[in-house]
């Protein structure tokens, strides 16, 4: 069986790692210009196929048959070839529904909003209202657009079918939460990076709040059934997004200056076999000058600013280990940064331990005062502690076990 992804630019996609899991059969990408798309379609290359932009629409009148969902729809991301037929389906119907059930939000009689107007939002305004729900599309012309949102402020429901906040991007949010006083639940289509600015909104509010991810395997799952003409259990899903979700994650350290987290983070990277990236070192080779001579010749503020745009490009990678300076954490822009796409470790050493060399601001301060004043930020920004104080592989191992979901 030849199978794989359709699409005009497809860059970096996790569809052929989620297809090796689900089945025994070959996938790759298919990069092909609009030009050649009819040449594609009719050669007998491929068995079966998903479909991604901007090609959803396109395919239609090349199948001999739609499924009802895909005629509903008016889009197919599933192609497969039965008896000498191309068929086509539409598998984002089944991934959207899970991933609302995977929220834990009802979705009945409740008013929806939903960002963008495209094929994504077609697909979540079906199911919303399959559900039950009042589904408002908010796009940016027309009787309901972002200049305007005040009048649905008693929205319960807010779904971004929009590539606002996509990587590389990450820095946006198609809108602020703020005057959503009565929201419950945030869904995401987006999946890189996994906790959008938009997500982060919710999170910080505590709501029900769900990205793309899950939505994307269980749409492959379905995808895959047709594939095999076979049915495969849901708990496939749970199965491939942890393993998924974990690949995607970067792991990064914070903690004081001196306290080994380029040490702790290059053993990491050497058993999980991850790039490492030290963002010190990153900024001294991106601006040509050592961190002393930085502090020496412009300051503490100055470099800070130096620092935000190094953490910036490393926060948007995926399935790094990141060891952080010491006081990244002084600055709040750097916490959306570092939390949209990682576990954040912070990294624990006895002041006394804690090595001061080349480290104009240890050097200069009273550690035991920084590290009270910096305290309440490592715990804000981390979701997990570990004690360094002795060898570094027990450290390493203890990191090892909470990443693997041991009760660490």
């Amino acid at each position: 069986m030849q199978c794989g992804l359709l699409g005009r630019k497809l860059g970096h996609s996790y569809s052929p790692q989620i297809h090796n899991i689900l089945g025994d059969y070959d996938y790759c990408l298919f990069e092909t210009e609009p030009e050649k798309l009819s040449d594609f379609l009719c050669s007998n290359d491929f068995t079966g196929l998903n479909v991604t932009i901007p090609y959803k629409k396109a395919v239609i009148p090349y199948c001999d048959e739609l499924s009802d969902t895909a005629k509903r729809l008016g889009a197919v991301n599933t192609l497969v070839r039965r008896n000498g037929k191309l068929i086509g389906h539409n598998s984002d119907y089944f991934g959207f529904q899970s991933m609302i059930e995977r929220s834990g939000v009802s979705v009945n009689d409740k008013k929806a909003l939903v960002l963008g107007s495209g094929g994504a939002s077609a697909t979540a305004v079906a199911v919303l209202e399959e559900l039950g729900a009042n589904v408002i599309v908010i796009s940016r012309s027309g009787i309901n657009n972002y200049l305007n949102l005040d009048l649905h402020s008693d929205a319960a429901i807010i779904v971004n079918a929009t590539p606002v906040g996509m990587y590389p991007n990450t820095d946006q949010s198609p809108i602020n939460l703020s005057i959503f006083p009565n929201l419950e639940c945030v869904l995401d289509l987006i999946y890189n990076p996994s906790s959008t600015r938009l997500l982060q909104q919710a999170q910080a509010r505590g709501l029900k709040n769900q990205n793309g991810l899950w939505m994307l395997v269980a749409q492959a799952k379905e995808s895959a059934e047709w594939f095999l003409d076979s049915p495969i259990p849901d708990s496939k899903i749970t199965e491939i997004f942890i393993k998924i979700r974990s690949h995607m994650e970067n792991i990064v350290l914070i903690g004081m200056p001196g306290c080994g987290k380029t040490t702790i983070g290059k053993m990491l990277a050497q058993q999980l076999g991850r790039p490492f990236w030290d963002a010190d070192e990153v900024l001294v080779a991106r601006f040509g000058t050592t961190i002393p001579e930085i502090f020496a010749s412009n300051g503490e503020d100055v470099f800070r600013n130096m620092e935000t745009m190094v953490l910036s490009d490393l926060g948007k990678t995926s399935g790094s280990v990141i060891s952080t300076g010491g006081g990244c954490v002084t600055r709040a822009e750097n916490y959306p940064i570092l939390h949209q796409n990682s576990k954040t470790i912070w990294i624990q050493r006895d002041i006394d331990n804690l090595a001061t060399s080349g480290r104009p601001l240890s050097q200069a301060n009273n550690l035991s005062q920084m590290y009270q004043t910096r305290k309440p930020l490592y715990e804000s920004f981390c979701d997990y502690a570990v004690n360094n104080d002795g060898a570094p592989e027990d450290t390493v191992k203890h990191i090892l076990r909470y990443l693997q979901g041991g009760s660490e």
